[in-house]
């Protein structure tokens, strides 16, 4: 009798071990996804792998449920021999993680029972939740559903916004040229294609503007013009004619 259940301790623990070896290679495959693929990764894959975390989890509880397991809870793990030196054969069946068995890290590793702080919190729960009735658990599972029900109609009506948006924009029509209006900035601020064409007095000057002629030679100086503000080509001449003459002018201290 003792032999047989022996074998099933060993079998189930062997059973045991593969399911958890299995769900943590997933859960560090899903950690390296996260922490590495952040930016390709999208939401049914991460809900794939969230399935099959939990597809591991559900066989590792129907082998603890199995009628052929023993239960665990009866059995009790006592250390062998305590030392405070290094185990290489400890440290490479945990995988490095620990590497002495000492007196300090036995009260945690071979703990059965929750530690003290997180035992009262969990009492507390359970005194919270056996004290509460029916009808009062039914109005707050209500109130949950109306709010998550709250939260995923606004989650849907942005995600329809977005998607309207998003389209809008990716059938607008471009009503403006890059080429062009690098040219007109470049015209505007350097100058830059601009062309020089003759005044009427045969003097070059800018586009569109005329360049007063010099006064003659011992004359004096030219006459003034108008306004400072340059006049344009495109207006018709003045019918009325002017000769205006400078005046003799006679310097005080001229020799």
């Amino acid at each position: 009798m003792q032999q047989r259940e022996e074998k099933q301790l060993e079998s189930a623990l062997e059973s045991i071990i593969l399911r958890v070896n299995d769900l943590k290679s997933s859960i560090a495959a899903m950690i390296f996804k996260v922490e590495n693929e952040y930016d390709t990764m999208n939401w049914p894959t991460f809900l794939d792998n969230y399935a099959l975390l939990s597809g591991h989890l559900t066989s590792l509880s129907k082998i603890l449920s199995h009628d052929k397991c023993p239960p665990l809870r009866n059995l009790t793990i006592l250390p062998l021999m305590l030392s405070p030196e290094r185990d290489e054969q400890l440290a490479q069946v945990t995988e490095h993680r620990v590497s002495t068995f000492a007196h300090d890290i036995v009260p945690d590793y071979l703990r059965t029972k929750l530690e003290p702080m997180a035992e009262t919190k969990m009492n507390q729960l359970e005194h919270k939740a056996a004290s509460l009735t029916y009808d009062n658990a039914q109005k707050q599972v209500a109130a949950y559903q109306k709010v998550v029900s709250h939260i995923w109609d606004i989650v849907s009506k942005s995600r329809e916004e977005w998607e309207v948006e998003s389209s809008s924009r990716g059938n607008a029509q471009q009503n403006s040229n890059v080429a062009d209006t690098d040219m007109l900035v470049a015209a505007v601020s350097m100058g830059k294609g601009l062309k020089m064409v003759g005044n009427p007095n045969g003097q070059p000057g800018p586009t569109g503007c005329m360049v007063p002629p010099p006064g003659r030679p011992g004359s004096g100086p030219g006459p003034m013009p108008p306004s400072t503000q340059p006049m344009t080509m495109n207006k018709a001449p003045s019918a009325i004619k002017t000769n205006i003459k400078s005046a003799t002018q006679i310097h005080p201290y001229s020799r």
